[in-house]
């Protein structure tokens, strides 16, 4: 007789392929098999916060896959602007160089250019019910012109303990000072208590 040890599923609430990549190297070298959501899964983000939006996503993508799921929500923050473009920042305008283009405008030649990337990050169980979330901040400041070419946000916002821009940052620089990094940080515990891998 032969013994099959299955890992726990894990299911990312994106359809983007470099994302789910990303959040699984964040979360560590976890005994978890881990996968997108469905393709067709669409979830509109009707939430007023990062944790709303997030729970909006989390949610359905347990209840459809029957697994248990993390979702998150990011923005970028920006003091002068009074926080803006915050949860709007994947609308903030219709294309990368648009929206690079009218957050600059907006901040003129304002020397006051502290900013924050902000995530926040939900676990919820295969029916859908939210277990933990969990938050993380990465501060910075905006440049007044991109470090290269082709970037949205993270190539305008410079991360001084890094000496470079969030869009430069390696892998494990982005697990362990950026924000989607340091809330899935804070999440794997909670993950590993609830299947079992850890007491």
């Amino acid at each position: 007789m032969v013994l099959i040890l299955t890992k726990p599923l894990l299911t990312i609430a994106s359809g983007n392929p470099q994302k789910v990549a990303e959040i699984e190297a964040m979360l560590g070298p976890l005994p978890l098999e881990v996968q997108r959501q469905p393709s067709d899964l669409h979830v509109e983000e009707t939430g007023s916060t990062y944790l709303e939006n997030a729970l909006l996503k989390g949610k359905a993508a347990a209840r459809i896959t029957g697994s248990w799921t993390i979702a998150d929500d990011s923005g970028l923050e920006v003091d002068a602007l009074e926080g803006e473009p915050g949860i709007y920042s994947a609308r903030f305008a219709q294309n990368n160089e648009a929206k690079l283009k009218k957050i600059l405008n907006a901040l003129g030649d304002s020397p006051y250019r502290s900013a924050r990337f902000h995530s926040v990050m939900v676990l919820c169980d295969p029916e859908g019910n939210p277990i933990k979330d969990a938050e993380g901040i990465c501060w910075g400041e905006l440049l007044k012109a991109p470090s290269y070419q082709g970037g949205e946000f993270e190539s305008l916002f410079w991360v001084k303990e890094a000496q470079c821009t969030y869009g430069e940052l390696t892998q494990q620089q982005l697990s362990k000072i950026g924000s989607r990094g340091k809330a899935a940080r804070a999440i794997a515990p909670y993950l590993l208590k609830e299947f079992g891998l850890i007491i």
